[in-house]
């Protein structure tokens, strides 16, 4: 099984792969959504801090033991922990990956339908009234969102189909840097308008009086989610990481592009944020009310929409792989099915569970839970509290019981590399980390 099991060509590779996960629609809107929430610079700092201080140590934990393991998430510890409820792991992830893609799939399937417009002038001499009912009149349609998350998903599938080495890899190597790019551009026009410096000044100079213990939280909450852990993705795909590859400097590259990203997408979006005074905290809507405003008055604006829904959608895409793949390599590598019908009927799935989601926004809007629609009950379900249960877990799992020898020789290559902080790393693995994601769990399920 090892011998013909599929794997990362190159480390840039299996970096673009990586970071692709992590740089998802949450870097380009939620990212700056929240910073704008949260006193700005303050909020950034503090985020920073938790990415390398939490983020990294459990990042590294889930490596090894995909790479250990070279097996999928679910068949992960089925090998590691046969005979102990450690093994019942492998389902949380599934049902993360599976929920969270098809929530995923819903607002991928916007920024379809956004690339579209924007092709098609439909911004052009919109006003704001036009723009907002324009979306409103979208999102509740009965057909056209189903259409572009059917597309999207489609898209997703076929990339997963091709394999880890001709698909994954291959596509996000080319996605990946054409993103860097994209956002560099837009970044370096948003800083030409009039009053963007109020906007830098705002992402860069920290308020620290503004920012307040929620905010702290959030910053935590952010940094956690960013990088993809405890849904099964860094574990799915460290086992395709060959056993040469340095883990340490790979998370730590993968840290530094993923807050690069969201530190541009800050760049891009502030600016024009402020110079058309725009609230800064308006939440998931930003992207597809106020920006197309913003384009519209830029010259060659029909352009800047294109590029910017593209990049929008990249991201989108680079993140909807990998939460594919950690179902198809359930099926190909527990159900020993063929990895075309694997992706077939993942893809599946996902659409019809997707579906529900997109059409809670129209025709299924009266169905709720409490006070949840179908798409709040896919988000919060997986957000709050699969992903931080997962998290949790992982933490414990190599803190207290996963062979220390074996964390080591993963961590430094059988001992070629120098690990010097392997007794901090488990440190926080074992008390700091759970402790700090629980305070997430509880503070998101409003008992702290």
């Amino acid at each position: 099984m090892h011998n013909t099991r599929d794997s990362f060509g190159s480390k840039f590779g299996a970096i673009a792969a990586l970071a692709g996960s992590a740089v998802g629609l949450g870097n380009i809107w939620k990212f700056p959504y929240e910073v704008g929430n949260n006193g700005g610079g303050a909020f950034l700092l503090v985020y920073i801090f938790f990415t390398v201080a939490i983020g990294l140590p459990v990042m590294l934990s889930e490596f090894a033991l995909g790479r250990y393991s070279g097996r999928n998430a679910f068949g992960t510890f089925d090998r590691l922990e046969p005979k102990t409820a450690w093994r019942y792991f492998g389902v949380l992830v599934l049902l993360a990956a599976t929920m969270i893609l098809s929530f995923y799939g819903t607002i991928a399937g916007w920024t379809l339908e956004y690339v579209f417009k924007s092709f098609t002038f439909s911004f052009h001499a919109n006003t704001n009234v036009n723009l907002n009912s324009m979306f409103s009149d979208f999102i509740t349609n009965p057909y056209k969102p189903v259409f572009w998350q059917i597309v999207f998903m489609a898209l997703t599938g076929f990339i997963v189909l091709a394999g880890v080495k001709k698909g994954i890899e291959r596509y996000t190597k080319l996605m990946m840097p054409l993103l860097f790019v994209l956002i560099v551009i837009l970044g370096i026009r948003a800083c030409t308008l009039d009053g963007a410096m109020e906007g830098i000044k705002f992402l860069f100079l920290p308020k620290f009086s503004e920012l307040t213990s929620q905010g702290v939280l959030s910053a935590l909450g952010q940094a956690f989610f960013s990088l993809s852990i405890g849904m099964g993705v860094l574990l799915t795909y460290a086992s395709y990481i060959k056993k040469d590859e340095n883990l340490t400097s790979i998370s730590l590259q993968v840290i530094c592009a993923d807050t690069l990203i969201a530190v541009l997408a800050g760049i891009a979006i502030f600016p024009a944020v402020f110079a058309f005074n725009i609230a800064p905290d308006s939440g998931p809507g930003l992207v597809f009310l106020t920006l197309p405003q913003v384009f519209q008055s830029m010259a060659f604006g029909q352009l800047w929409a294109i590029l910017f829904f593209l990049l929008l959608t990249m991201a989108a895409l680079t993140s909807s792989i990998s939460l594919l793949e950690v179902i198809v390599a359930f099926f190909v590598e527990e159900k020993h099915i063929s990895r075309r019908k694997a992706t077939v009927i993942s893809t599946v799935i996902v659409t019809i569970f997707g579906i529900l989601c997109t059409l809670s926004f129209g025709p299924l809007k009266e169905v709720h839970i409490g006070n949840l629609s179908i798409f709040g009950i896919f988000d919060y379900i997986s957000s709050n509290i699969l992903l931080p249960v997962g998290g949790i877990l992982i933490s414990i799992y190599v803190g207290w019981r996963f062979d220390r020898r074996l964390l080591e020789t993963e961590l430094t290559n059988n001992g070629e590399l120098k690990l010097g902080l392997l007794k901090l790393l488990i440190f926080v693995l074992k008390y700091v980390a759970p402790l700090f994601i629980l305070v997430i769990l509880l503070h998101s399920l409003g008992l702290f």
